[in-house]
Parts: structure tokens; C-alpha cells; sequence
């Protein structure tokens, strides 16, 4: 389709022209050579004609002249015995050809339908006065009109709607893009609000056992006593802006989403991918599970992102695949990474080549930890069903 835009658009109307005359010249020069002055004149008429109907904007009112003109010089050829219809005939079918491929918008239809009752008009009174037959050549010469301005009509509207179709892709593509910019930073905002959860626990910690340290020493030589208050102020401090950045984070008018776990102990994530396994078949999807208990021993980042993951993959399993799907969970601690796997066995979503935005969110979230997450169809398994894999890899420690 890109070819015919180039090759029809208006900026390709010299090159269009150049071939028109050469093929004009090669047939009155080797097919049809004229007979007589008349005849040159009215070839050279015609070609003049033509320059002019390309070089006029397709806009302008003087554009839909040039075949009328061309059909004019038709019957004066015919009035003075001249021998160019052939040339005239094929100029006036380019033209026709080249007004209806340029001429668009509302004024389209009525331009067209006015150039081709006038064009009729004057090639039905050539035809009848050369053919003794009428009604055949009348129908050849409405042939003769309606065919080319069909044809660059039918071009015309395939250019345009490939340009609607263009523009509506980019426009699409924009908005996924945006879309998952926006999902992107939202799990970026996540990823903060849990991290500063994680720092200020640690920070809260330590300020308690400074107190603690300050009271269970109180003969301590007088800089040890100085150091311990400075570090627990200092401490306390910190742990006031932690918690009122972590405030802001966690402001709903700037943060959308439920709220979820935002600091995942080590005896609790067990527990609460129990609880996601459980939702899950709540909903009707019969997951069977093998999780590695040594996944509990990550630090407080991992474990949270194992969680979430495994949040995502059984909610989109239950969106997508629906009830009655069969999946299968696998949480592996190897070395020094993690594996994380889903598959079940329903059907592919209609487009998976666009991630929805909450794997867009998850993929972020494990490349921010050095891994990789991929998520597509699969070919056919247990019962010879196809069904859907996500696959995350990622570091065991920030090492």
C-alpha cells in the first residue's frame, strides 16, 4: 500500500506527467503519426492541456476543466477532419483518472459527477458521429469515463484510509505508551514507599536499642552518654522525615491502587502467598503449588517482590483465563538466584503481544532488582491445551 501512496500522492504528479508525455509522443511518433498540421495542433492542444491540469492545485476551481477540455477538442477534431482521437481519447481518460485521484472532500462527488456528465455529453456527440452502431459505442464511451475515475477514486479513498489507519495506530501507540510510562511510575512510587517502609523499620529499630543501650548504661563515662543521646536524637529525627516522606508516598490523591503489604516479614511471606494461593482458587482457578521454603530467607525487597508476582500472575491468570484453569506455581532458591514461575493452561489473551500494565509494573520492578521477567504463550501441555507462562529470574542478594 506504500507504493501506491508514492506513487499517487500529489508530489509524484511531474513524474506522472513526464511518463503521459512520453507515452503521447511515442504514440503519435510510432503508432498513430498525425496526418497533417491539424492534427499536431490539436496533439500539442491536448498536451497543454494536460501540463495545465497537473500544475493546477487539485483544490483550485479551474482543476476539473481539463478533461471537459480535452472532450471539447475531441469534437473540434471531428468538426475539422482532424485524425488525433486516439490521443485525445487517452489524454482525456489520464485526466479523468488524475481528477478523481486528487480531488477529495465534501466538493468531491458534486466535481466529479459534473466533469463526468460533461464529459459525457461531448464524447457521447464524437461517438455518434463516427459510429453507425449507437448504442455499443455509447456504452464503450461510458466505459471509457466511468472506468479511470473509479479507479482514482477507489485509490484516493485507499490512500486516505491508510492514512486514518496510520494515524490512529500512532495514536493508539501513544496512548499505550503513556499508559505504561504511567504504570511504570506508579510502580516506581511502589517500590519507594516500600523501600523508605523498610528503611525507617530498620532506622526505628536501631533508635529503640540506642534508648535501650542509653538506660541500661546510665554510670557510663559521660562521652559514651553524649554519643548514645546524640545518636538517638539524630535517629528520632530521621525517622520523623521517613515517616512523613512515607506519608506523602502513601497520599491517595497521588498514589492510586489498594493498599497491600508494604513490609513483609520473614515468617510472614509463607503466609501470605498462602493467602494469594487461596484467593486464587476462590476465584476458581485450581493452583497447585511448589513453593521453596528457603524463599523466606531473602531480604525484606525480594520477598516483597516474590509476593507481588505472585499476585499479578494468579490475578491475570483468573482475569484472562477465567474459572476452571488449571496453574501451576513454582518458587525455586538456587545459587544465588530465584526462579519464579506460573503456567496454566486456558487461553492466551487476544493480544499478547501488549503486556497489561500491571506486568509492565512487574517487569520494572525486577529489572530495578537485576532480573528479568517474560511472560507469553505456550504450546500445548497436559490435555493438549495451549495456555499462558510467566517466568521471573532474579538475583537472591543485592551481591
Amino acid at each position: 500500500m506504500r507504493w501506491m501512496e508514492r506513487a499517487f500522492d500529489n508530489r509524484s504528479a511531474p513524474a506522472r506527467l513526464a511518463v503521459v508525455v512520453a507515452l503521447g509522443l511515442g504514440e503519435l511518433g510510432l503508432l498513430h503519426p498525425p496526418g497533417d498540421g491539424t492534427d499536431w495542433a490539436l496533439a500539442l492542444a491536448g498536451f497543454a492541456i494536460c501540463l495545465a491540469g497537473y500544475l493546477v492545485p487539485p483544490a483550485a476551481v479551474a482543476a476539473p476543466a481539463a478533461p471537459v477540455a480535452l472532450a471539447a477538442l475531441l469534437v473540434l477534431g471531428d468538426r475539422v477532419g482532424a485524425d488525433a482521437a486516439i490521443t485525445l481519447k487517452a489524454m482525456t481518460v489520464i485526466m479523468l483518472f488524475e481528477l478523481a485521484l486528487r480531488v477529495h472532500g465534501r466538493r468531491a462527488p458534486a466535481v466529479l459527477g459534473t466533469v463526468a456528465a460533461l464529459v459525457a455529453v461531448l464524447v457521447g456527440v464524437h461517438a455518434v458521429g463516427i459510429a453507425a452502431d449507437v448504442p455499443p459505442t455509447l456504452f464503450k464511451s461510458g466505459v471509457l469515463i466511468g472506468l479511470p475515475m473509479l479507479l482514482g477514486a477507489y485509490i484516493r479513498l485507499a490512500r486516505e484510509n491508510a492514512a486514518q489507519a496510520r494515524a490512529h495506530a500512532a495514536e493508539q501507540e501513544g496512548r499505550r505508551r503513556s499508559q505504561t510510562l504511567a504504570a511504570r511510575a506508579a510502580e516506581r512510587t511502589a517500590i519507594a514507599r516500600e523501600l523508605h517502609d523498610l528503611v525507617a523499620h530498620h532506622v526505628s529499630s536501631m533508635v529503640l536499642r540506642v534508648g535501650v543501650a542509653r538506660h541500661v548504661l546510665p554510670s557510663a563515662d559521660p562521652r559514651v552518654a553524649e554519643v548514645l543521646d546524640d545518636l538517638h536524637a539524630s535517629g528520632a529525627s530521621a525517622l520523623a522525615d521517613l515517616r512523613r516522606l512515607v506519608a506523602v508516598l502513601r497520599d491517595p490523591d497521588l498514589v492510586q491502587g489498594e493498599p497491600g503489604v508494604s513490609l513483609v516479614e520473614r515468617a510472614g511471606l509463607l503466609d501470605a502467598l498462602d493467602a494469594t494461593l487461596d484467593r486464587g482458587r476462590r476465584a476458581g482457578v485450581a493452583v497447585a503449588a511448589d513453593i521453596d521454603a528457603g524463599v523466606a530467607g531473602l531480604d525484606a525487597v525480594r520477598r516483597l517482590t516474590v509476593l507481588r508476582i505472585v499476585q499479578e500472575g494468579l490475578a491475570n491468570v483468573a482475569k484472562h483465563a477465567g474459572p476452571g484453569t488449571s496453574a501451576a506455581l513454582t518458587v525455586r532458591v538456587a545459587g544465588q538466584a530465584v526462579r519464579l514461575e506460573i503456567v496454566d493452561d486456558g487461553a492466551p489473551p487476544a493480544e499478547p503481544g501488549r503486556p497489561g500494565h500491571g506486568l509492565a509494573g512487574m517487569t520494572e520492578r525486577v529489572e530495578l532488582l537485576g532480573g528479568t521477567l517474560d511472560a507469553g504463550p505456550v504450546a500445548g501441555h497436559a490435555g493438549g491445551r495451549g495456555g499462558w507462562r510467566l517466568l521471573a529470574e532474579l538475583p537472591a542478594s543485592p551481591d
